[in-house]
């Protein structure tokens, strides 16, 4: 019988230009560089911890459409520029107020990063990193700048110029970076039959999406064989797999037991859990994402 695993709770808490200033009544207030912002977030169901006085300081509130679909920022103190650059340690990138509600940047993935970072560094050969799902290509940039070469993939065309403008913005050579606009099942068993491999993986789908020519990304259906074609592409030595999942009805140990089959026949390390934000206000814990990670060492 396979022993209960002990699930993590991963913080991130090296930041100087974010932070997560308080939480409640579905709500989240944060700062983001300069700018002050309050969004929308389910999992704070409880009361704030700061007076009214203080949300009423945010320079913008983000307002959902009725059909959870989108929706538009609202200014209140100022109006919010186009995008501005923000920074955690030596990784540059431009945050901007999509009408998705997000940012372009995830902060609770901060620590996620570090551990990229790190597992290339200690490797005892150059590294080979893909990056599916890629987004706006923080991790991509955490994998260059320690050393890898990396591919990135993603579907939307506007998300890679994003992440390239970030590599530009953090000074990485453009030789560092391979940019794939594709399906990410297609790209992996193509790579497959091609006998590419890669040291390390880094997988953030979302529950649902579309790839460039309307294939359909479905997290429950498609992820089992997405990992199944991932191990194809594994070097025989590699070092690292990440899996990091959003919105879904799931728990860490749903991802622990699918990576674990993935790397079933590998020596190493496998650690589940959650990704949470530490509130400033009380310290509460505000769970973002669940994740589950293997290394080699």
């Amino acid at each position: 019988m396979l022993n209960a695993p002990h699930l993590h709770i991963l913080e991130s808490p090296d930041w100087q230009e974010y932070a997560l200033l308080d939480s409640g009544n579905g709500q989240k207030l944060e700062q983001y560089g300069p700018f002050r912002l309050v969004r929308p977030e389910a999992e704070a169901v409880w009361e704030p911890g700061l007076p009214l006085r203080e949300w009423d300081l945010a320079d913008a509130i983000f307002h959902p459409a009725p059909e959870e679909n989108g929706g538009h920022w609202e200014p209140n103190c100022r109006t919010l520029p186009d995008r501005w650059k923000m920074q955690y340690r030596s990784l540059k990138f431009w945050a901007a107020a999509t009408s998705s509600r997000h940012l372009g940047v995830f902060p609770e993935q901060a620590a996620q990063w570090d551990w990229i970072e790190s597992q290339v560094k200690s490797a005892a050969q150059p590294s080979r990193v893909l990056n599916l799902f890629g987004y706006t290509g923080i991790a991509s940039l955490a994998a260059a700048h320690a050393g890898a070469q990396v591919t990135h993939l993603d579907a939307s065309r506007k998300s890679i110029t994003w992440a390239k403008e970030n590599q530009q913005l953090t000074g990485l050579p453009e030789t560092s970076i391979r940019w794939m606009l594709d399906d990410a099942l297609k790209f992996v068993q193509r790579e497959a039959r091609r006998g590419s491999c890669y040291e390390g993986i880094i997988l953030d789908p979302p529950k649902f999406g579309r790839g460039p020519k309307g294939e359909v990304w479905e997290f429950y259906k498609l992820l089992p064989n997405l990992l199944n074609a991932c191990r194809e592409i594994l070097s025989p030595n590699p070092q690292f797999v990440i899996l990091t999942a959003y919105a879904v009805k799931a728990s860490a140990l749903t991802l622990h037991y699918a990576l674990s089959d993935m790397i079933t026949d590998r020596k190493g390390t496998l650690e589940a859990g959650e990704v949470v934000l530490t509130e400033k206000s009380r310290r509460r814990l505000l769970s973002m994402a669940i994740y589950a990670r293997w290394s080699a060492g």
